[in-house]
């Protein structure tokens, strides 16, 4: 889930790509001529009805990417083995796959411009869901996973790119990119309908069917709502080859390592390989690289690298309660899946109120203080989906004393950490930084889901090697998860960004500095 913050003069959230060497009006930092910014529809956009189906095209993408994210788990389960070594890599795949590829599209988002990835994303994940639905065994149905995933990498980082590139900070620029984080939870929560109503009625290939309708009915909407100049390619931006062939291989193997490698001679020898390779990324990107993927800039900005931390625990214990929270609704309190479709309302209803307003709370609180509060939020969330009682209870009491409290404590901590990121982002990075600096971080949202799912997995490996059996009881396998979870929220509360502020954009602070020493040296 992607969500648009509102900050005052600070530029909009999440991947920044501005226009090259496009003109600028001087910067006027009186805060009334702040809070006026772009009070008006764009220019691009000649009609309200052109700006709404441009909004429905790029919020619609992430809504499409939440909704194979969310109910795969559910379909899954449906099929002939539902057991948690089954279910994991399914699930981490469209993770793994967005994470290792989020940093090459966005070059190629840069070098061919954001509207023909942005369409060729939604493209290919029309044919791949639509063959998803024809698969013949599991194997073809992780295969045709794995493939579809690649449009997420495509179209999530370009459509925050053309919106970036449209809308200027400002009112209008924090309601866009709310709504933008609101579409996530919505397609969120249709994801575990739709999986559950196919599950449970329809028949698991309708629920590829149904996505590729949604996705043929978004890439329509924005062939004809997306300006055609934001897709202009830049031919002085050149695609990082060499980092590209070692970050993609060293991402795969590792976390095949852990999610489907096990305690096992073949599992080893991927981790080897994978950090082998993931060393080679470093020393490229580092040293060799003209124009690298990520630039060592980026994590010598103030609190980039704690970031980079914060996000990859935080973003690892969502993923845990995520996956545990299905996996321990369906298989320990044996629930059908159109039951838990309500069950998880609060996931949905929640973060869908929090992403419109949460935006706000930053004109409010601090960073420190809402960093706090999404730490207790993942904390909290964990803690109580951890003692949980096992058996001789009612599912309605376990539902609102643990389940209920313990799903919106979640909601809270990602929603907040979300809005952190996104305002560290434009707030302490220069314009040319935000970029790569937003992928970056995107990546790390798919690669911590990945990532600890697989240690998850290795650790219930280990669990059955010490008891000497082939299988693990569910209740066990979620406590596993939910353990680690919280060992990663207690990490995550370590974190101390205190001095950030929320007043002005890393450019307009320096351009400010400059308009100052002009003044000063003129008088």
């Amino acid at each position: 889930m992607y969500h648009g913050m509102a900050e005052k003069a600070t530029g909009p959230s999440g991947v920044l790509e501005q226009e090259h060497n496009a003109p600028r009006e001087p910067l006027s930092f009186h805060h009334k001529e702040l809070d006026r910014l772009d009070p008006n529809r764009p220019a691009c956009f000649p009609n309200r009805s052109s700006e709404l189906g441009f909004i429905f095209a790029v919020a619609g993408s992430i809504a499409l990417s939440e909704y194979f994210v969310s109910g795969f788990p559910i379909v899954l389960s449906s099929l002939s083995d539902p057991s948690n070594e089954a279910r994991t890599w399914p699930a981490a795949v469209i993770n793994l796959t967005a994470a290792v590829l989020i940093l090459p599209f966005a070059r190629l988002s840069q070098i061919h411009g954001g509207r023909f990835i942005f369409l060729g994303g939604h493209a290919w994940l029309i044919v791949w869901s639509t063959i998803a639905a024809f698969s013949q065994d599991s194997t073809m149905l992780i295969a045709c996973r794995a493939m579809q995933c690649l449009a997420p990498s495509a179209f999530l980082l370009s459509s925050v790119v053309i919106m970036s590139r449209i809308y200027h900070p400002g009112p209008r620029n924090t309601l866009v990119f709310n709504i933008f984080g609101a579409f996530s939870c919505l397609g969120f929560y249709s994801g575990i309908f739709f999986g559950a109503l196919s599950a449970q009625f329809l028949g698991w290939k309708w629920y590829f069917f149904i996505g590729a309708f949604f996705c043929a009915a978004i890439f329509i909407t924005s062939l004809l709502a997306i300006p055609k100049r934001y897709g202009d390619a830049r031919l002085d931006i050149k695609m990082d080859c060499l980092g590209t062939a070692t970050v993609v291989p060293g991402l795969v193997l590792v976390a095949y390592a852990l999610t489907h490698g096990g305690i096992t001679t073949r599992g080893f020898v991927a981790l080897i390989l994978g950090i082998l390779c993931l060393a080679l990324f470093v020393y490229i990107e580092g040293w060799r690289a003209s124009q690298p993927l990520v630039s060592a800039e980026v994590l010598k900005t103030q609190y980039v690298s704690r970031l980079v931390v914060a996000l990859f625990v935080s973003y690892g214990s969502f993923s845990l309660v995520l996956f545990y929270t299905s996996f321990h609704i369906e298989s320990v309190l044996y629930t059908g899946p159109l039951l838990t479709a309500p069950w998880l309302i609060p996931f949905a209803a929640g973060g869908f109120i929090l992403a419109l307003v949460g935006g706000f709370a930053l004109q409010i609180l601090n960073v420190q203080r809402l960093l706090i509060i999404s730490c207790l939020g993942f904390l909290g969330s964990l803690i109580l989906f951890s003692i949980i009682p096992g058996s001789g209870i009612s599912n309605s009491f376990l539902y609102w004393a643990f389940i209920f409290p313990a799903m919106i404590l979640a909601i809270v901590g990602v929603d907040v950490t979300f809005n952190i990121h996104n305002f560290i982002i434009t707030t302490s990075l220069p314009n040319h930084l935000q970029a790569v600096a937003g992928a970056l971080i995107t990546s790390l949202l798919y690669l911590g889901m990945a990532f600890w799912l697989g240690v998850v997995e290795m650790a219930t490996s280990a669990q059955k090697e010490v008891k000497i059996t082939e299988t693990l009881g569910a209740s066990n396998q979620c406590q596993i998860g939910f353990w680690t979870g919280t060992g990663l929220a207690l990490v995550f509360v370590t974190v101390e960004i205190q001095s950030a502020n929320a007043d002005l954009a890393a450019d307009e602070k320096e351009q400010r500095e400059r308009e100052v020493d002009v003044r000063q040296n003129m008088e």
